[in-house]
């Protein structure tokens, strides 16, 4: 397995990075995770876009495409199995504070194998919430502490994801994954206003599929039709089973409630398979 840092092509135990790397001290850093098939990474161009959004909300420097792309093909070149293929940026060595230093920003790229996802999936609803106020909102940030905290909660309740409502407590998002329900036989998804991040799946899926952005209170997802996720490595995974953790509406206890892999959500994977095979970058 091989890694590129700063240009440099190595294995990961060769690699070197600052500790005092703020990507390290203070998870001032971006990245972007892609798929990886056939040697290429799906939807690059999309991935760069919202890497660059990110680095601005940051305040770090646009990250040089040419340069990220050459590492990557470097990488796969070495590296060609499927799998994910992680992106990041962070703000380079600094001191060990907030405040930045001024050796540039490091660029790391990795790539790993990656599992194929269950057929269908079970999640769980968490009594934490996405900050839709937050400096950081819909930024795609290494600050992930947060995500790892309620995923694990939710792997206690044998999900694989978890869900999470905003301040407001609307619908919002997963850890790693956005969510898409049908109501009334529409299928819909929480709006960036919400404080969700712009997934580049959720994306494809609001073009190819005829989905719309529609606020909704968190309490909707009681009565929803069908649900899946989106997500680069997930593409659209149906949801079989939803969890309510105790903590969440003030306590009673865990309520679990299945749901059918519905034909809305089978004709969104459907079409979303066929359209991203067509292209490795749409």
């Amino acid at each position: 397995m091989k890694v590129w840092v700063n240009g440099q092509l190595s294995e990961p135990d060769a690699a070197r990075i600052s500790p005092f790397d703020h990507g390290f001290t203070v998870g001032d850093g971006v990245f972007e995770t892609c798929k990886v098939t056939g040697g290429e990474a799906f939807a690059l161009t999309r991935h760069l876009r919202r890497l660059d959004r990110s680095a601005a909300g940051l305040g770090l420097p646009t990250p040089d495409h040419e340069m990220v792309r050459t590492g990557i093909k470097e990488l796969l070149d070495a590296e060609p199995a499927a799998g994910r293929l992680r992106i990041t940026v962070t703000g380079g060595p600094g001191p060990l504070g907030s405040d930045r230093g001024d050796e540039g920003t490091t660029l790391t790229l990795a790539v790993s194998p990656e599992s194929a996802w269950e057929a269908a999936t079970s999640v769980a609803v968490v009594p934490w919430v996405r900050n839709e106020r937050s400096a950081v909102a819909g930024l795609k940030t290494t600050s992930y502490a947060e995500n790892v905290v309620a995923l694990d909660r939710a792997h206690q309740h044998e999900s694989s994801e978890a869900i999470l409502a905003n301040t407001v407590g609307d619908l919002c998002e997963g850890t790693g994954s956005n969510i898409f329900v049908v109501i009334d036989g529409q299928t819909v998804t929480p709006s960036l206003a919400g404080g969700c991040l712009a997934g580049i799946t959720r994306e494809l899926v609001l073009e190819w599929c005829g989905a719309r952005e529609v606020d909704m209170p968190l309490a909707a997802l009681r009565d929803v039709q069908e649900a899946f996720l989106t997500s680069s490595t997930r593409d659209v995974q149906p949801i079989r089973r939803i969890v309510w953790d105790e903590a969440v509406d003030g306590g009673g206890g865990t309520d679990v409630r299945a749901l059918p892999v519905g034909p809305v959500t089978e004709r969104a994977r459907a079409t979303f398979a066929e359209r991203a095979a067509s292209s490795p970058d749409p």
